[in-house]
């Protein structure tokens, strides 16, 4: 394609408004033509950020309106469903925010619509893949240059989160990101899932109880254990170190303003995913925009990697009252080789 991919921004709360800014000022070969939001205020006010895009109340209206090229879609997961079937049925390629959708037997159907089409048309939005440290991490463990790798650590930190957030969204919203990269990380699905809980924060919201440890075994035996902590106060902290039997690796660490002041030494930290994921955001974006042009449609994740990850958060959500819970396992279709 010579002209811009004119995509439809399904959703325009805090994902889908900065997404909408990142099409607008910072991709290439792409526009935001179409912004669908039944709140016409918060339609309106994200259409401010991209000019000349119309606005619809439903995405098949968008369709039928023959107002947009592709889809991305940046409502929460209980909503990725009712526009997942009808882009697919239009044939739309499809940027899809992590879920692909709530549980995997709706993920199962989104499958099943998916492989009538002639190949895969959906990109998951599992924005880690695309950062430079996690890259650099895999490619070192692929590489066998540290020796094998044997276990990983991560850390997954807010430093609050509204009192809308569940104890489920523990695993379904947080470390739903873990149970897809570190797979990515190692090149072996998740086997086992167990969550312990450790002592609880008594700056945590009344109906949590957290931090959480979650642990997980790979198919291949590498350990894995992820301290999910929502109300750790200080910052936005995502880190991952790999172990190896030749040495260790990191990545995560803050990298912003060092200062020493008042006899103390500091280094400012994200407060936010939207700033410690910024150039991953737009690697994604342009990749899948990229993808779309040339004809691919698809350029990361798939929906099949949405399905694996859907499996493994039902075992974390059951590990949450305890044991060690099984992942069921899935044999990919050819369709998704």
């Amino acid at each position: 394609m010579t002209t811009d991919i004119r995509i439809g921004v399904v959703g325009a709360g805090l994902m889908g408004a900065d997404h909408i800014a990142r099409i607008t000022h910072r991709i290439s070969g792409a526009v935001v033509s179409a912004i669908v939001e039944p709140d016409a205020g918060r339609a309106a006010a994200a259409a401010a950020n991209a000019p000349g895009a119309a606005t619809f109340a439903s995405v098949e209206e968008a369709i039928d309106a023959d107002a947009l090229d592709a889809v991305l879609i940046a409502t929460p997961g209980q909503f990725h469903k009712p526009v997942l079937i009808p882009a697919l049925a239009a044939g739309l390629p499809i940027l899809c925010e992590k879920p692909l959708t709530p549980d995997s037997a709706t993920s199962r159907e989104i499958l099943e619509a998916e492989q009538r089409l002639d190949r895969p048309h959906i990109q998951l939005g599992f924005m880690r893949r695309f950062d430079a440290q996690y890259i650099e991490l895999r490619e070192l463990i692929a590489s066998g240059d540290a020796g094998e790798v044997l276990m990983i650590r991560g850390v997954h930190r807010n430093p609050s989160v509204p009192d809308s957030y569940t104890q489920k969204m523990l695993i379904n919203d947080s470390v739903v990101h873990e149970f897809d990269v570190v797979p990515w990380l190692v090149g072996s699905p998740v086997k086992t899932v167990e969550v312990k809980h450790p002592r609880r924060n008594p700056l945590s919201p009344e109906h949590l109880r957290e931090p959480i440890l979650v642990l997980m075994e790979l198919e291949n035996g590498v350990l894995v254990d992820v301290e999910m902590n929502v109300s750790v106060q200080f910052g936005y902290q995502v880190g991952t170190e790999a172990v190896f039997s030749k040495g260790i690796a990191r990545i995560g660490q803050p990298s912003g303003l060092q200062r020493w002041d008042e006899g103390r030494f500091s280094i400012k930290e994200h407060e936010s995913f939207a700033t410690r994921f910024a150039d991953a955001y737009d690697r994604q974006i342009q990749r899948w925009v990229d993808a779309v042009r040339d004809g691919r449609l698809v350029d990361g994740p798939n929906a099949w990697d949405g399905y694996l990850v859907a499996l493994a958060c039902e075992a974390g959500v059951k590990a949450l009252d305890g044991g060690i819970i099984d992942v069921e396992r899935a044999e990919r279709p050819a369709f998704y080789a």
